[in-house]
């Protein structure tokens, strides 16, 4: 099976870095230092070739390198015509530019999936803590890769529901109500919105499975963990579900029912993992879900996603740090980079995973140095 490279990356003001270049071993990559030093900001930049945008803030100006007017972001990556030089370039006040081979993308969404990736990072502990978006953004980001049809449904949905809700505002506010008006929108959430909830629920009967497996092999206990899609559409088809909430949305001049309101339902022992877990079950839970990730994209993608572990063994006892070692040592996985403030205990995951790799000493002001042997 192929598998998405990354061959090199050249950053110009991009965060910390004033100006890096970096060639990459086509299997592992590790980046080690101390807390603050810009380890994360190096999986950041590839994470904005892959998915046009940064992992961690989605501002484009704000991960532009201190009073600088521009940041540039560039990488090779293996194809199968050779390789493809991505873009990404951004001035102050001005629209991202993003081009593959020098040819500018009209609509960002068009490069979205011509890389397949996966980050693992500290922040996906959001996953569970916070509300319900940002599970409703896990999901979609992950089909978005392998569906551009999702994607388009996705994006037109969201106009339509801005539309709709503007409307709502606007009847409340002149104290009149026109329901042919407010069909036209209701026909493109209904047609979207239906498409978008089976969508979902194939890529969660898919998914839990395979993350189900990945925590017992991480966690080396029978923890009963469970996922499941929380829909209104579980329950009844979209037009019964806007007809039921017309006269509260009338009241709340918002559309309070819908695929937006979508939800993932994390439990330990049928009880919310949120409230029962631990720290360390907590880690392994969205870590194991990522995984899941990973194994989803190669399967539908028929491509090895890159992976990138951004610091994810803090806070895990030595068994699971070793189970996870055990599982990116698999041949499953393609591409690998990882942080970690640990040069002894990264140093020995190294030697522990395959043939080849390089080591990154990462040290504060944006100063990069690969270690020798």
């Amino acid at each position: 099976m192929k598998k998405a490279v990354v061959r090199n990356l050249h950053l110009l003001d991009f965060k910390n870095y004033p100006e890096a270049s970096l060639e990459f071993s086509p299997k592992v990559n590790v980046f080690v230092g101390n807390n603050g030093v810009g380890k994360t900001n190096v999986l950041d930049a590839i994470h904005y070739l892959s998915v046009t945008k940064s992992y961690f803030n989605p501002i484009d100006s704000q991960n532009i390198r201190h009073d600088q007017p521009f940041m540039v972001i560039e990488g090779e990556f293996e194809s199968e015509g050779g390789t493809d030089k991505i873009y990404c370039g951004l001035k102050r006040g001005q629209k991202k530019v993003f081009s593959k081979n020098k040819k500018e993308y009209e609509k960002l969404a068009d490069h979205i999936g011509e890389i397949p990736l996966v980050m693992i990072s500290p922040s996906d502990r959001d996953l569970i803590l916070e509300g319900s978006e940002t599970r409703r953004k896990f999901m979609d980001g992950v089909i978005s890769q392998s569906d551009r049809v999702y994607l388009d449904d996705l994006l037109n949905y969201n106009k339509a529901l801005t539309q709709r809700n503007s409307l709502l505002k606007y009847f409340a506010k002149n104290n009149t109500f026109d329901s042919d008006q407010l069909s036209i929108y209701d026909e493109q959430l209904i047609e979207r919105g239906t498409r978008i909830h089976d969508r979902r629920k194939q890529f969660m009967d898919q998914l839990a499975p395979i993350m189900l497996s990945a925590y017992s092999s991480i966690a080396q206990t029978d923890e009963p963990v469970s996922v499941e899609y929380a829909s209104k559409l579980n329950e009844m088809d979209m037009r019964q579900a806007l007809q039921d909430a017309l006269q509260k949305d009338r009241v709340l001049q918002y559309s309070s029912t819908g695929i937006h309101k979508d939800d993932l339902a994390f439990k330990l022992r049928d009880y919310p993992l949120k409230k029962v877990g631990s720290q360390g079950q907590q880690k392994t839970f969205t870590i194991a879900l990522k995984l899941a990730q990973f194994e989803f994209l190669k399967e539908v993608t028929g491509r090895k996603p890159i992976l990138l572990l951004d610091d994810i063994f803090d806070k895990l006892d030595e068994t699971r740090v070793e189970a996870i070692v055990s599982m990116v040592n698999d041949h499953r996985f393609g591409q690998i980079f990882i942080t970690d403030t640990h040069e002894e205990r990264t140093g020995g995951i190294v030697k522990r995973i395959a043939e080849e790799s390089k080591v990154f000493s990462v040290e504060a002001g944006g100063k990069i140095t690969e270690l020798e042997g």
